[in-house]
């Protein structure tokens, strides 16, 4: 029910609701969440949302949690133009020129999906996410009605990226582990869900030439991803660079290392087609994971 923001607003539902005054009269009696394009935001920091049937406002004390309080900057408002957004109404009213207009709230939303949702997580628990904005740093993303959360950079994948934007986009749908929690805030890992080193590796041979990607060029080599959990080390060749799309030849694989050895056979471009995220872990909670073999002498695990 407390979904990441849009993904009611196709629904046939959501559509009949905001699409009369009858259905937004219903919506309100029935509380029901309904979602929405922002079309802008007013000098006094309203939301106008763009409904099909009137005009929608969200006063700017109702645009998000925290906004009285002063915890949320009103950055997160602005932000919010052109963008879908879920909200309650909360009054239908006619104006000076005879005109409905709809006053909406969304803290109203947030709250209860902090009270019933967000507040029963535990660590483990997996969960739908979008993202939302992407810094040096990690990614953020809305883990129900519009609620932040981030995903640290190092927490994105075993093989080492220089910025998520290397793994992620904006808008895009996602998994995520709950890591930890404390108060409100809610800590996220998703490095997890992409499976072990023995896991990925079935997906190569040694002796196959397959495409890869270079994330980091060093003096002693360059290390190649061939899969979001997994790289390997090429021998040093002049004229690469990090992005670079390359195919790879599979010299050696080593599993008590957990190391992979290549060689670059050509350079592809830096452009490529998205390819979906691949997960490894089915259902709603995992307890730990442990990404090395069983033969190697380092462990990587994660315990929830």
């Amino acid at each position: 029910m407390y979904m990441p923001e849009g993904n009611l607003y196709y629904t046939d539902e959501n559509k009949r609701f905001i699409s009369s005054i009858d259905g937004l009269t219903e919506a309100m009696e029935k509380k029901i969440i309904l979602e929405a394009r922002v079309k802008l935001c007013t000098v006094s920091h309203d939301l106008i949302v763009d409904l099909p049937c009137c005009e929608g406002i969200v006063p700017r004390e109702e645009c998000a949690l925290g906004i009285n309080e002063g915890t949320t900057r009103d950055i997160a408002i602005l932000s919010r133009v052109s963008k879908i957004i879920c909200f309650r109404v909360i009054r239908l009213s006619i104006d000076q020129c005879g005109k409905t207009v709809a006053y909406l709230s969304r803290s109203v939303v947030q709250q209860e999906c902090m009270e019933r949702y967000v507040s029963t997580l535990t660590s483990g628990d997996i969960i739908d996410a979008t993202v939302t904005h992407l810094e040096q740093f990690g990614s953020f993303v809305d883990i129900g009605c519009g609620i932040p959360s981030l995903i640290p950079i190092d927490s994105i994948s075993v093989s080492r990226i220089s910025h998520p934007s290397d793994r992620f986009t904006c808008g895009q749908r996602i998994k995520a582990i709950v890591k930890g929690k404390e108060g409100d805030r809610v800590f996220l890992t998703h490095k997890e869900l992409l499976g072990t080193w023995e896991e990925n590796m079935s997906f190569f041979h040694t002796g196959e030439t397959v495409p890869a990607i270079i994330r980091s060029i060093e003096e002693y080599g360059i290390f190649v991803e061939l899969a979001p959990n997994l790289a390997g080390l090429a021998e040093f060749k002049t004229g690469m660079s990090p992005g670079q799309h390359v195919s790879v030849y599979i010299k050696s694989v080593i599993p008590d290392k957990m190391k992979v050895k290549l060689v670059i056979v050509d350079v592809c471009g830096t452009d490529s087609e998205d390819v979906p995220i691949r997960y490894f872990v089915d259902g709603q909670h995992i307890d730990s994971w442990i990404y090395s073999p069983e033969e190697c002498n380092r462990t990587i695990a994660s315990f929830f």
